[in-house]
């Protein structure tokens, strides 16, 4: 090998071992913050499948707390992500509680935005321009224990309530909901049957209480009467059969027009559950995606998605 060739070899290590270290030191982190996840939930599972032999009640009370309480989502007033700031803001109450709103003017056709889980109203940033473009005034909320808005538990009812109060107030005529929203969305109108309402759009939401509560008794690797007690706890707290809460029996009260989109390579929730909602509403179509994962941001989806609400009834 000549000087040259040898100079220019020796350049082209010195540039690539420093990204290939920077590299592997990324896949390291991310590793390592796996191994203490599943370090942390397994010994999680291992404490309350001890404790529910010896304090029942206090074991599925931590359960239900681990599986309601959101750990993430939650904004500060004077550190908003920039797509909040300078918005109108409005707070509103139902209860005892009080739940925070923004507005991004338009004409009189307005689009309620329903985020997901241990998420904010701000998650609606990519989706919004291509709202902006039909003229529509835009409104996000965000949920209980999320965002601005108050509490420390998380439930669908009560979130339906705070979307209930949103749409008697604003009177959209869409409907957005992604993740979990958007179980919450299905569980709003089939209790309210809201008039106003012509479309929802539904983004990668789960359909049955019974397989979130498998799929959290899985991680934490909870033993069968574990998982039973937390289930009981549900009964108790929210006064619903399991099995009952589930949008395959929601999505038959649904009739105005819907659009149901999942992604195929989403690994938080299933596919199959968008598919029992859409096999009960009978007025909806689905979109199939793949490669988005569970967050569905992609400006194809939400063109398709803006195009849907635009088309007359």
């Amino acid at each position: 090998m000549d000087k040259y060739k040898l100079a220019s070899f020796n350049s082209k290590v010195l540039w690539i071992v420093p990204k290939f270290q920077k590299s592997h030191a990324i896949l390291g982190q991310r590793h390592m913050k796996k191994v203490k996840y599943l370090l942390l939930t397994k010994s999680i599972g291992l404490y309350l499948n001890l404790l529910v032999f010896i304090l029942p009640e206090k074991a599925s009370g931590l359960a239900y707390k681990l599986f309601s309480n959101p750990r993430m989502g939650r904004l500060s007033p004077e550190n908003l992500p920039p797509v909040l700031q300078g918005k109108k803001s409005e707070i509103l109450f139902h209860d005892e509680h009080y739940f925070q709103t923004y507005t991004w003017s338009g004409n009189a056709k307005i689009v309620l935005l329903v985020h997901g889980w241990e998420s904010n109203a701000a998650r609606w940033e990519q989706l919004i321009p291509h709202l902006q473009k039909s003229g529509y005034t835009i409104i996000a909320i965000d949920a209980p224990a999320h965002g601005l808005s108050s509490g420390e538990e998380f439930s669908v009812p009560a979130y339906a309530e705070f979307i209930n109060v949103a749409v008697e107030k604003f009177k959209p005529k869409y409907l957005i909901g992604h993740s979990i929203g958007g179980a919450a969305c299905v569980y709003f109108q089939s209790q309210y049957q809201n008039p106003s309402l012509e479309k929802m759009v539904l983004l990668g939401a789960p359909s049955d209480l019974k397989t979130l509560i498998v799929n959290f008794g899985l991680i934490l690797s909870l033993n069968s009467k574990m998982v039973t007690l937390l289930e009981n706890h549900f009964i108790q707290k929210l006064q619903f059969q399991i099995e009952a809460f589930s949008g395959k029996h929601f999505g038959k009260k649904l009739h105005l027009k819907g659009m149901i989109a999942h992604d195929i390579d989403d690994d938080i929730v299933a596919f199959e559950e968008s598919q029992k909602i859409a096999g009960s509403w009978q007025n909806a179509i689905f979109v199939q995606t793949k490669g988005l994962g569970h967050s569905m941001h992609d400006a194809e989806l939400y063109q398709k998605i803006a195009d849907f609400l635009a088309i007359d009834n």
